[in-house]
């Protein structure tokens, strides 16, 4: 749902201006330079409009850089009322809300806008996998939004060009099924990390690389770790971003309204900075002044397609049954939807 301008924010605010004070704890995993990741930026916009349009009755303090603990950790300190607020990787939330699985059928998404349409809370898909997250878990969702762009492939043993490539690399993956089964299904062998261990494991060889969008890459420094960065955009994955319902709840009528409203500008101020960074001499420019880049033809891309999405699809209907495949149905028919308007 999208709210209404600042003006009506001011408006409703004046009627609210002997509210209790408040602090939100708002937790998560990247750096905290709104110029550097989405999250970032989510952040900042955030605090700016909360405490500008509250008068300094609601104050925002931020924890990025994974400071409470892993994602899937700050999730479970969010639903118990430790803390008010997280946005967190579909990683963290897989061990919460598993079906976001979904998501991880490979080249599923033609391109960004689409991409960027299906996840939202404002598309046909969106809202239904919204009111089913809140429902299982208990949370309140502020946003939703693609983790920073496509995936691509980091290593430092050989660029990745084709499906036969894969053979032997041992690939840190998320703590996600979805994915252990594609990079298995593709020869590779799956290396489940959680976020604080990844560059770590790439300096030791304990993992020998990753798949992350270019902006996380870059944010993380793993071209300091890797020798390749193979353009695939095989995945993409989303940003879910929760607050806790009962504390959300106890809020004014006004207050809730004004954090509704400042965390649906802030995710659309996260989305448009992944794409800035995408395209600025922050993202691709840098990485490769250190890395060797390869771009992955179509051709090539139809293979990989071809090995990994059986083997997903079949794991999310072993895994989550029915209502798994439904969920995915719904999914990939409102990205044949959104088609249409390109």
């Amino acid at each position: 749902m999208k709210f209404l301008a600042t003006t009506a924010i001011a408006a409703l605010m004046a009627t609210g201006a002997m509210a209790q004070d408040v602090t939100i704890r708002l937790a998560h995993l990247n750096p905290e330079d709104p110029f550097a990741s989405h999250s970032g930026a989510m952040g900042a916009v955030f605090k700016s409009l909360v405490e500008s349009n509250s008068n300094g009755r609601i104050e925002v303090q931020l924890f990025p850089n994974g400071q409470l603990g892993k994602d899937n950790e700050v999730i479970e300190q969010v639903r118990s009322g430790l803390v008010e607020s997280t946005i967190s990787s579909s990683g963290g939330m897989a061990q919460h809300y598993p079906l976001v699985g979904v998501f991880d059928i490979p080249f599923a998404f033609p391109n960004i806008g689409v991409a960027s349409k299906v996840i939202d809370t404002d598309s046909s898909f969106g809202e239904a996998f919204v009111a089913d997250l809140e429902e299982k878990t208990g949370l309140e969702v502020l946003g939703l939004l693609d983790s920073g762009g496509f995936f691509a492939f980091t290593d430092s043993v050989r660029p990745i060009a084709s499906v036969e490539d894969m053979d032997g690399l041992k690939i840190r993956t998320m703590t996600l099924p979805t994915h252990e089964a594609m990079i298995s299904s593709l020869g590779g062998q799956p290396t489940p990390l959680p976020w604080a261990e990844v560059y770590t494991a790439l300096q030791t060889g304990v993992a020998d690389g990753q798949m992350n969008p270019v902006p996380i890459i870059a944010f993380a420094k793993f071209d300091e770790v890797q020798q390749y960065l193979s353009i695939t955009n095989h995945l993409i994955t989303p940003y879910i971003w929760t607050m806790n319902a009962e504390f959300l709840g106890s809020l004014s009528e006004e207050d809730q309204y004004l954090v509704k409203w400042a965390a649906d500008v802030a995710t659309d101020a996260g989305r448009s900075m992944s794409r800035v960074i995408e395209a600025s001499e922050k993202g691709l420019p840098a990485l490769a002044a250190k890395m060797e880049v390869n771009v992955v033809t179509p051709e090539e891309q139809a293979k990989f397609a071809e090995a990994a999405q059986p083997a997903v699809r079949a794991l999310i209907e072993e895994n989550y049954g029915a209502e798994g495949t439904a969920m995915l149905e719904a999914m990939l028919s409102s990205i044949e939807e959104e088609k249409t308007d390109f």
